[in-house]
């Protein structure tokens, strides 16, 4: 039965690219296959590689750009050689043919020759035909006899002499592709009012210039690998510093997640280039993302923080309604009972134990207590004034900086009571001869302090509870728990900066 489903997408990419692979010929698979590793190599790697790469192919271009220039140069080098000593030898050869005096001519053509052995060599061969193509002199008799016609010789001679007989100029002209492996320079031998006597043939073979050729090709090739030498490893280092901003915004995407966003961005290069224009995107990135976690972290400590603080409160209430009867009963029978000693001394024990379970249960109902007067100058003063005891006795500096003049619209009694948990904690947290730092100013329609000390930090994992109660390993562990409580009800912030050096807690009331 046939399936009239349409596929997916996704399965007809992945069928379309099945059938393209299972068509491609073999060689192409391999290239592919062979392609892969390549491709998967750092940069670190691929760019210094390319520029060589580069520089090699370049080089090789030059290379063999001057060996063609050289060879093309060496080689008309030889013809115009030729066509100057044929112009020098035709001049000369001309009273021997008006006088047929064939024996000079002979003595004219070989006088070029440098050594005996030229003579013996068919690298370079001297011919002197006469006006009907027949061989005059030579310098190589035995192969030119003198009064033969030139075809006579070979096929390709006659070929030549087909060629010598067809040029009507009196110029010198090239012969190229009729002898095998040589070159022919005609120049024609002219009497003085012009009348064509004879041609003088140069027959040079093409290896004839390869020695000074070959040595061209060493010292080009010398000279190129010279120039590579110097310029690969130049252009490795240039490949290396150009990937180098690269590498490290992969090593800082590599460090996402592990590490805090403020770190992983510390080393990015940030430079008005593309990878710079990147870095700087990758950088707002990191900073958005930091600002999404500390959003996020803040968001989860609220809900936490306010589940707690329903549930403790809910508990509070509840244990508040015995604990307010079991108290009672013990007031009465103080006061309508004849105890002896032993339970009085009973009923007393009973009733610190309760009223210490009255003041803890207290310390974890924070309320707002708006009725209270609107914080002054004065007031922030006094908590000075509290505090300085407690100071003096670790023999700690406080730096107390109050810019508040005017009246504040806040509550005197819950500013001061989170005034003075923050400098207490600070206090206490301060190793002997520290410094303390409180720093409290209107700005913006808002109130803000900074409480700060540079003793006793916070580890990372007491920073995810610090607002809890119980939470602190000295003490009853209210006070952050109160001050958090009192933010929230005065619809304020609290932030936490954890050093080193120094800890910081910075709040804001809204007014």
């Amino acid at each position: 039965m046939t399936n009239f489903l349409p596929d997916s997408p996704a399965l007809v990419a992945n069928e379309a690219q099945r059938v393209s692979v299972a068509w491609q010929p073999p060689w192409l698979r391999r290239f592919s296959r062979a392609r892969l590793p390549f491709r998967d190599l750092s940069y670190r790697f691929k760019i210094p590689f390319s520029v060589s790469v580069v520089i090699l192919v370049t080089a090789l271009i030059v290379s063999a750009v001057l060996i063609v220039h050289s060879y093309q140069y060496l080689r008309a080098d030889l013809i115009a050689n030729a066509e100057s000593l044929g112009k020098t030898l035709s001049r000369a050869l001309t009273p021997a043919l008006l006088r047929d005096e064939m024996w000079q001519a002979y003595e004219t053509i070989i006088t070029p020759f440098d050594a005996p052995g030229d003579l013996e060599s068919d690298r370079k061969t001297v011919v002197v035909l006469d006006a009907h193509q027949q061989v005059y002199v030579s310098s190589h008799p035995r192969l030119f006899r003198a009064l033969t016609p030139l075809a006579e010789v070979s096929d390709s001679h006659g070929e030549l002499a087909r060629i010598v007989a067809q040029s009507a100029s009196g110029a010198p002209f090239v012969v190229e592709g009729v002898l095998p492996n040589r070159i022919v320079v005609a120049v024609p031998v002219l009497s003085d009012d012009g009348i064509r006597l004879g041609t003088l043939l140069l027959t040079y073979a093409e290896s004839l210039f390869l020695p000074r050729f070959w040595e061209t090709v060493q010292q080009v090739l010398l000279s190129t690998l010279i120039v590579l030498a110097v310029l690969i490893p130049l252009g490795w280092y240039a490949g290396n510093r150009m990937v180098i901003p690269l590498l490290g915004l992969t090593r800082a995407m590599r460090r996402v997640g592990s590490e805090p966003p403020s770190r992983v961005g510390a080393d990015l290069y940030l430079g008005g280039d593309e990878i710079g224009q990147l870095g700087r995107q990758f950088q707002a990135m990191l900073h958005e993302l930091e600002n999404k976690q500390a959003l996020e972290r803040q968001m989860i400590m609220s809900d936490r923080l306010a589940s707690i603080g329903r549930l403790t409160a809910g508990i509070a209430h509840e244990i508040n309604n015995p604990l307010g009867g079991m108290l009672n009963a013990i007031n009465t029978c103080r006061h309508h009972g004849s105890a002896d000693p032993v339970t009085a001394r009973t009923i007393s024990l009973l009733e610190r134990g309760l009223l210490q379970i009255k003041e803890t249960v207290s310390a974890l109902l924070v309320e707002a207590r708006l009725e209270s007067h609107a914080l002054t100058r004065e007031d922030l003063e006094d908590v000075h004034t509290l505090v300085a005891h407690e100071a003096a006795k670790k023999q700690l500096a406080v730096r107390w900086y109050n810019w508040v003049g005017e009246t504040v619209a806040l509550p005197s009694t819950l500013v001061r009571q989170v005034l003075i948990n923050l400098l207490l904690n600070a206090i206490n947290a301060a190793s002997a001869g520290g410094l303390v730092t409180c720093d409290v100013r209107v700005a913006e329609g808002t109130l803000r302090m900074q409480v700060s000390n540079d003793g006793r930090h916070f580890a990372p994992e007491q920073l995810d509870r610090l607002f809890e109660p119980f939470a602190s390993d000295s003490g009853t562990g209210l006070g952050l728990w109160v001050v958090y409580q009192i933010v929230q009800q005065l619809r304020g912030e609290i932030r936490v900066s954890n050093g080193p050096p120094v800890t910081h807690f910075d709040l804001s009331f809204p007014l």
